[in-house]
């Protein structure tokens, strides 16, 4: 028996939350008493692959082939639930991350495991019981989910556990996978992102904004906040649905889910299907004028006031923090 743990890796470089997961996953190999493996698909360097001993993996498992350099949701649950197979894993980990959410569902179908998706705390694993805390309902409510089959499957929600690193070395190896075509009948042949953007799902800080900002051609001191604060822009449906911003920008239950340390939400009302989207954000600032905004039911901390009075007064006020 061993804890498995998928990291993922973006143009050759580990993600964030990719050492969250490790961190979690060496936490629980640690109240299992047993061994950590890692695996890594793409073509990440032999320096990167042996950094994860310093967060507690005794072995890193490494795939790299031509077909593989994109993400392909089919080839990748095959590979990690082979090599689940291969190691008697007993647990497997992920991050809930876009990826993640594609592939916790197959990889415990391949291996007929009991799974937990949005995972917010280790595993209580006494008494021979093993009970999950994981967010359920859009992040509306929370629920210990018992898992009773053999091999569990985990995905951590992104900033739900802190990295760690423990020190140790890992050997690695390479993987010998053996293809299967059809697993490749759907590839990504090319992704196109905007390279000098924080990136949506893995940002800490959030500054979303929504019609109350009335126009794009207000979004400049949206723009000026996220960029000081070292923060990703979003913002609200409407606004996308009218083209005011792009869409890839968009948060809520039908965009982009985030779980960012701080949420600021600028002209937002809080529709649900907006809140359902950010809820399990640890803290959330509304800045609206209508004291009646949904949004403040749920807010840590609240401004009613207009956003065009209030963002400047934030801008400045970090800028004169930073000075």
């Amino acid at each position: 028996m061993s804890v498995l743990v998928y990291i993922e890796s973006q143009e050759g470089k580990f993600k964030k939350s990719g050492f969250e997961a490790i961190s979690y996953a060496k936490a629980i190999a640690t109240q299992l008493n047993t061994s950590l493996t890692a695996i890594s698909i793409g073509n990440v360097s032999d320096d990167d692959l042996k950094s994860l001993g310093h967060y507690g993996a005794n072995k890193v498992l490494t795939v790299n082939h031509q077909n593989l350099q994109g993400f392909v949701n089919q080839a990748y649950a095959a590979i990690i639930a082979q090599a689940a197979k291969n190691l008697d894993a007993s647990v497997v980990v992920l991050s809930n991350s876009f990826t993640g959410k594609g592939l916790a569902p197959r990889i415990a179908v391949k291996l007929q495991a009991g799974l937990v998706d949005g995972a917010i705390g280790l595993p209580n694993v006494s008494d021979g019981k093993f009970v999950v805390k994981n967010n359920v309902f859009s992040s509306k409510a929370i629920a210990y989910v018992e898992i009773t089959s053999p091999i569990k499957v985990l995905a951590l929600m992104p900033n739900a556990y802190k990295v760690l690193e423990t020190g140790g070395e890992a050997t690695v190896e390479n993987f010998d996978y053996q293809y299967n075509v059809n697993d490749f009948t759907s590839i990504v042949k090319e992704i196109v992102k905007a390279s000098d953007k924080v990136s949506l799902p893995d940002a800490e800080i959030v500054v979303s904004a929504g019609r109350g900002l009335k126009g794009p051609e207000n979004w400049g001191m949206i723009e000026e906040l996220a960029s000081l604060l070292g923060a990703a822009v979003a913002c609200s449906k409407p606004v996308s649905d009218a083209h005011w911003r792009p869409h890839e920008e968009h948060v809520g239950q039908t965009g982009i889910t985030v779980s960012p340390n701080l949420y600021i939400a600028i002209g937002i009302s809080g529709a649900i299907q907006h809140i359902a989207g950010i809820s399990s954000s640890k803290i959330i600032v509304v800045i609206n004028s209508d004291a009646n905004a949904p949004f403040f039911k749920v807010a840590d901390y609240g401004i009613v006031g207009d956003a065009f009075e209030v963002v400047p007064q934030l801008i400045a006020a970090v800028k004169a923090l930073k000075s």
